[in-house]
């Protein structure tokens, strides 16, 4: 690792945006040589970095992720300033001056942190913006308090998991994790978005960093009924994907898995955050854990033509079948 990339990773780490998923180590596993990090500096000193990922398809440049890369956005380092005026003016010159360092591009699509809150000079520059929400267990340092506060019907289905002599166990491999995460998708009649060469990719990277735990809800007749990936840092972990069978949806299982998740990442971590609630029956699940809803930023641009074809590329993924198929192999 070389200087520069050390001096990148101090300053994500520093950043009250930055995130795991914009340390130099994962974007080498998600995205390998497919990325750049945009920074502005001030006497050898990072203010602000924005790491790109990038995708061709046919022969067109696009910023945008690859599968099972949350989100990104734009850090600022901490400011020294302590009037808000100054602060919001330095934001915004940042903003403005790494926009103009954008490589060219036919389309630009990025989730940003849950602490980038002002994308106005995005805006001045024909960026468009969509808010998506994720829900997050802000403090885990109380597990007795995260405890309280889950509503009454999801503890019920943790209790249920654990009379239904449900135990969770660690030490099973990832290809059993990523065979109900397949489930999972053909319940709802859609293709799953990466290979598995993808995930085996982020999961060694995650390995390697002590970064991730897998959790999976086994019944007395060795049966997995559900399983839990997350990864962490100190600042957050997240539910990066997860499985159930469907067969077996009954026992309360998922949501023993989801727990024990937490427990451990309050070991961890400071925070859990469920990573995406958008879809109605999921969104209920992890607000019933008594997370905190938080709203992110989906900022996108491109001409009339891309932004079509993209949200097209969107609707159909998300009807499954044929159309679902089509639209996995040109993601992936």
């Amino acid at each position: 690792m070389n200087n520069e990339i050390r001096q990148y990773d101090k300053f994500v780490d520093l950043s009250p945006q930055g995130s795991l998923f914009h340390k130099s180590w994962w974007l080498d596993a998600i995205a390998q040589n497919n990325y750049q990090i945009l920074s502005i500096k001030r006497n050898d000193e990072i203010l602000a970095a924005w790491p790109l990922t990038f995708k061709k398809i046919v022969g067109l440049n696009l910023i945008m992720p690859p599968p099972l890369l949350p989100r990104l956005g734009i850090m600022f380092a901490p400011s020294r300033k302590i009037k808000y005026a100054e602060i919001l003016s330095d934001e915004m010159s940042l903003i403005s001056e790494l926009t103009t360092l954008l490589p060219k591009h036919a389309l630009f699509y990025q989730r940003f942190s849950v602490e980038f809150t002002n994308w106005l000079p995005l805006s001045w520059a024909q960026f468009k913006q969509s808010t998506r929400y994720t829900y997050v267990i802000e403090d885990l340092s109380d597990l007795n308090r995260v405890w309280e506060n889950i509503r009454h019907s999801t503890k019920r289905k943790i209790n249920l998991a654990l009379k239904n002599n449900i135990k969770i166990v660690t030490d099973l491999s990832l290809d059993k994790l990523l065979d109900l995460n397949e489930l999972t998708f053909k319940k709802q009649n859609l293709n799953v978005p990466y290979s598995r060469e993808h995930v085996y990719r982020i999961d060694e990277a995650c390995v390697k960093n002590n970064a991730r735990k897998m959790f999976f809800a086994v019944d007395m007749a060795g049966q997995i009924h559900a399983a839990v990936y997350i990864v962490y840092n100190q600042k957050a972990a997240y539910y990066l994907m997860g499985g159930a069978d469907p067969a077996l949806n009954t026992s309360g299982a998922h949501f023993l898995a989801l727990w024990e998740a937490i427990k451990f990442a309050a070991q961890v971590s400071h925070s859990f955050d469920f990573e995406g609630s958008m879809y109605e029956n999921i969104e209920s699940v992890f607000r019933g854990f008594g997370a905190v809803q938080k709203p992110y930023m989906e900022i996108t641009r491109g001409n009339w033509l891309m932004e079509s074809a993209f949200a097209t590329y969107r609707n159909a993924w998300n009807k499954g079948g044929i159309p679902s198929k089509i639209c996995t192999i040109l993601l992936r």
